[in-house]
């Protein structure tokens, strides 16, 4: 993984961001296939100023409230909850994470890495490396280690068996209900805060040509 691109001068660093925001469940396939090959390296080419990037991991999972603790089911297993855990940003309430048959145990940090780093340079290496591999779950240590040294592997596992973290999943639960049109899959791809099929279809092709496109 290299470091950004620096801003180039003249128009180029003139313009609002493009603001992209990606709704996903951290294992299911297409999803990790975006984030790798098209918005990490989309994101490694362009300066700060050309892109944000707002990462929601929850997609297709089901919450419930039982006595005041959040369970959550999700697509692809409890494993996906924990992965979905640990890649979650700053936001509302999660208490207990289940899949089938899977009692709730405490959540893993994947959820509170974006809450820890606190902006996409610290935290979106991270998150790439994660999908990258074999495990979303088993890898945070050497991906923080690696890509977001600054983020204490620590940190982000207490927040993620605290109550904090349990909040953090809840509110992309809440993030991802809001969505107008409703998302109808995952990867959901949202530019400028609108969602069309024809944007959906160029962006998980071609990412870098279509930020370019919107970005004036």
């Amino acid at each position: 993984v290299g470091t950004q691109a620096e801003a180039p001068h003249g128009n180029l660093a003139r313009a609002p961001p493009v603001q992209l925001s990606l709704y996903y469940e951290s294992l299911c396939p297409a999803c990790r296939d975006f984030v790798v090959r098209q918005l990490f390296t989309t994101w490694l080419l362009l300066p700060d100023e050309v892109l944000n990037v707002t990462l929601v991991p929850y997609g297709n999972a089901q919450e419930t409230n039982v006595n005041g603790t959040w369970h959550f089911q999700c697509q692809h297993g409890p494993e996906e909850c924990l992965g979905n855990m640990l890649e979650v940003r700053r936001g509302g309430r999660v208490a207990g994470v289940a899949g089938g048959t899977v009692p709730p145990r405490p959540p893993c940090p994947q959820a509170c890495l974006m809450h820890e780093a606190g902006n996409s340079s610290d935290y979106l290496p991270a998150v790439a490396c994660l999908e990258s591999g074999s495990s979303v779950s088993g890898n945070l240590e050497a991906c923080l280690q690696v890509y977001a040294p600054q983020v204490p592997a620590g940190r982000v596992a207490a927040c993620a068996r605290g109550e904090l973290g349990r909040q953090l999943m809840h509110r992309n639960a809440q993030l991802t209900a809001a969505l107008a049109p409703p998302h109808q899959y995952v990867p959901w791809i949202v530019l400028g805060g609108k969602h069309t099929e024809q944007r959906q279809g160029q962006a998980q092709v071609a990412l870098l040509h279509l930020v370019c496109q919107l970005y004036q």
